[in-house]
């Protein structure tokens, strides 16, 4: 980091705040089979490609697998424990353009890379639109989950600034 040049907090960011280009890394998160058990529960999907090993001996992935929606959702818990929009959000909008790339496997550790690609005013003159390329990634650097994310943000107030 360059002499004079601060950090940027990744905290509480308005939608003036977001930069378009810029990226933001999680922390990284082991996913479990109990995971995956309480994800199957929660939802009440409990096929066996995500429950039975003993089925799963005889498919192509030889194990259990997390949910598809399991992870997707997992984005979205790991981008909330950076509180990127902690008192800022005003709502989601959606989810497009999702894929799931590959399997998440008991035991695979996964990140989310952020990248803001677009941001636009919203018809309400305190909110602001944020659209980011959302990737799950796991300990081999493969992206396992992509999606394009809409949220919608609270413009900063006339006389505050960046804290």
């Amino acid at each position: 980091m360059a002499q004079g040049k601060e950090k940027k907090s990744w905290v509480d960011l308005y939608y003036e705040d977001v930069v378009v280009g810029e990226e933001v890394e999680t922390p990284a998160h082991t996913m479990t089979y109990a995971d995956i058990l309480a994800f199957a529960d929660v939802t009440r999907d409990h096929h066996p490609l995500h429950t039975d090993p003993e089925f799963c001996k005889s498919t192509p992935f030889g194990r259990p697998i997390a949910h598809g929606l399991y992870g997707l959702a997992l984005m979205e818990g790991l981008k909330s424990e950076m509180r990127l929009y902690e008192h800022t959000s005003v709502a989601s909008l959606g989810w497009d353009q999702v894929r799931f790339k590959k399997p998440i496997f008991p035991d695979d550790t996964v990140h989310v890379k952020v990248r803001f690609t677009d941001k636009r005013e919203s018809r309400k003159p305190d909110r602001g639109v944020v659209t980011e390329q959302v990737e799950l990634v796991n300990q081999d650097g493969e992206v396992v989950t992509e999606a394009v994310h809409a949220t919608l943000l609270l413009r900063r107030q006339e006389g505050t600034s960046p804290a």
